[in-house]
């Protein structure tokens, strides 16, 4: 099966992006060639993108706090565990008081680096960062990668309790899913009604159908119409009936 996440607000879509780009720096900061830590690079600059756009620090601030209180309300529930219940208010208690603790905006402090700032400026020109634009950058990728690790465990570090606080409100939004059995009559769904809003959803389909979802969804409806993968046909809907998990997550 494969999983299709689709956000339906602005924020939930900021911190799906944020958690994608994390999840690559991880991938290639961790390796040793000189191409993989320019990729890991090439995310980290697009992070301070998007936490330049947006205050993700006072946004996640009052989602653990929400959470925090809707989680609270739970303990009178007898179908709650107390030890899980416990757990995760705990988790967001440390976060929290971490985030409050979080000097100046996200990415501030690479930001204040000049050498890391001139690399970011010829990054976004194809071919910028050749060893003739950036002779420092070029001796960087050619350090010991032990040098280089050293350098991606400072930048990365100060990243640590945002990561911690969009990691519980996205572990909260998927497991408060409501997941239904459905079929895309000749590869369209649509369903209209405030009980299919939600603030992301999530689509399982198996890996052996050669169409992908298309959503777009409001307060008011949802359709999702399948596209064949093959080339050519990208206008074109898919014509056999798809049976799919679509799951409805609120926060």
């Amino acid at each position: 099966m494969i999983c299709y996440e689709h956000p339906l607000n602005e924020r939930i879509r900021t911190l799906l992006r944020l958690e994608d780009l994390f999840n690559k720096i991880d991938f290639f900061s961790t390796k040793e060639s000189a191409s993989e830590h320019h990729a890991s690079l090439i995310a980290l600059f697009e992070i301070l993108e998007i936490t330049n756009r947006a205050d993700i620090k006072s946004d996640l601030l009052q989602e653990l706090e929400r959470q925090k209180l809707l989680l609270e309300m739970l303990r009178k529930s007898p179908d709650v565990s107390e030890a899980a219940l416990d757990s995760v208010l705990n988790d967001i208690k440390i976060t929290f008081r971490e985030m409050l603790d979080f000097p100046g905006k996200v990415g501030e402090h690479l930001r204040e680096n000049e050498w890391l700032m001139a690399i970011k400026q010829r990054i976004g020109i194809p071919g910028g960062c050749c060893v003739f634009d950036l002779p420092s950058y070029h001796y960087w990728l050619n350090l010991d990668p032990i040098y280089r690790h050293e350098d991606f465990n400072e930048w990365l570090s100060p990243f640590q309790p945002i990561r911690n606080a969009f990691r519980i409100v996205l572990l909260l939004l998927r497991k408060s899913g409501r997941t239904l059995r459905v079929v895309a009559n000749q590869g369209v769904f649509q369903q209209t009604g405030a009980e299919y809003s939600a603030h992301m959803l999530r689509l399982n389909l198996s890996d052996q159908l050669p169409c992908v979802p298309e959503i777009s969804a409001n307060k008011y409806a949802l359709n999702i119409r399948f596209v064949p993968t093959q080339a050519g046909q990208k206008n074109k809907i898919y014509e056999n009936d798809v049976a799919f998990e679509i799951t409805f997550c609120n926060l």
